[in-house]
C-alpha cells in the first residue's frame, strides 16, 4: 500500500523517519545564481530548464527570512507560451515546493498574471494568480505530493494570463519510517470503501491530496518535524474521510505551531476508528 505525506500530531506521539535518504534533497534558484538561505540551506543556480527567460527584480519584500529567494526568476518571454525543468532522481515519492511572488508592479491586480503548473504532465496548479493569493511583494508556496517511476521528476509552466514564472523550485524524498495504519470500519465490522484526504496550509505554503482506502485501510507515515515538508510557521491540518457516495463520514481539523512540537521516537502502529454509514 502506498504511503502518503501527512502531519498526524494530534496523535501526540510521532518521530521523524530515520536514516538519510537515497536522493539527496534538490533547492534552485530559478533564474538566478547559488545561495544560501537563511536556514543554512543551500540553493543551486538555475539549472535542468528547457525554455524561458531569466528576470531579475529587486523587489522589497515582506513575510520572509530570504528576500534574495524571490529577486530573480524563470518566467515565458513574448516568444514563448511555456517552459519546463526536468530533473533526474530516483524513483519514489516526494514532495515538491514551488515559490512564488508577484513583484512586477504593472501586474498587481487580480488577474494580471494568471499560469497554470504541470507536474509529471499533470495540472496540479490550474489559473494560479499569485496577486489573488498573497498579494504584492508578499511569498507564496505551493507544494504537492508526487512519485516518479520514470527517473524523472518534470515541471511545466504554461501561460494563461501574461507570463508564467518560478523563483525557485524545492525537492525533498518523500519520508520512510514508522508509519500509522488508519483502519476505518462500520459499527457491523464492514471495511469503508472510500478515499482518505488530507490538506496542510500555512501563511507561506499550501498542499493537499488523497488515498483511496484499500480494504478500509490507509497508511500514514509518522513526522515529528513538519520542517521536512518545508513547513516553518504555524500550519492547520485538514483530514478526512469521504465515502464513495462523497458523504463525508470523519474529519478532523488542528492548528498546529512546529516550534512547540516535541515528540519522543516510536514504532510503527494502528488505529481503529469507527464510524457511522451514511
Amino acid at each position: 500500500m502506498k504511503k502518503i505525506l501527512v502531519v498526524l500530531i494530534f496523535l501526540a506521539a510521532l518521530c521523524f523517519p530515520k536514516g538519510a535518504p537515497a536522493q539527496q534533497p534538490i533547492r534552485v534558484k530559478c533564474g538566478g545564481s547559488g545561495y544560501t538561505d537563511s536556514m543554512g540551506q543551500v540553493w543551486q543556480a538555475d539549472a535542468d530548464f528547457t525554455g524561458g527567460v531569466k528576470s531579475q527584480i529587486a523587489a522589497t519584500m515582506i513575510g520572509t527570512a530570504d528576500p534574495t529567494l524571490y529577486q530573480t526568476s524563470r518566467k515565458t518571454d513574448s516568444t514563448t507560451a511555456s517552459f519546463s525543468y526536468n530533473f533526474p532522481v530516483s524513483n519514489g515519492a516526494y514532495h515538491v515546493n514551488l515559490y512564488f511572488a508577484e513583484t512586477y508592479t504593472p501586474v498587481f491586480h487580480v488577474g494580471g498574471r494568471v499560469f497554470t503548473v504541470k507536474i509529471q504532465a499533470n495540472p496540479v496548479f490550474q489559473n494560479l494568480d499569485i496577486f489573488a493569493v498573497a498579494g504584492a511583494n508578499a511569498p507564496l508556496i505551493k507544494g504537492a505530493d508526487v512519485t516518479v517511476s520514470n527517473g524523472a521528476l518534470t515541471f511545466e509552466f504554461d501561460n494563461v494570463v501574461g507570463n508564467a514564472k518560478v523563483m525557485a523550485i524545492e525537492i525533498l524524498p518523500g519520508a520512510s519510517g514508522p508509519s500509522l495504519m488508519l483502519n476505518f470500519k462500520y459499527p457491523d465490522g464492514t471495511p469503508v470503501a472510500g478515499t482518505f484526504a488530507y490538506s496542510i496550509s500555512s501563511s507561506l505554503l499550501s498542499f493537499k491530496g488523497s488515498e483511496p482506502l484499500l480494504n478500509g485501510n490507509v497508511q500514514c507515515v509518522l513526522l515529528a518535524n513538519p520542517s521536512s515538508l518545508g513547513i516553518s510557521t504555524q500550519f492547520q491540518a485538514n483530514l478526512s474521510l469521504i465515502d464513495t457516495a462523497g458523504h463525508v463520514l470523519w474529519q478532523m481539523s488542528l492548528a498546529v505551531n512546529p516550534a512547540q512540537v516535541n515528540l519522543g521516537t516510536i514504532q510503527s502502529s494502528a488505529l481503529n476508528v469507527v464510524v457511522q454509514k451514511m
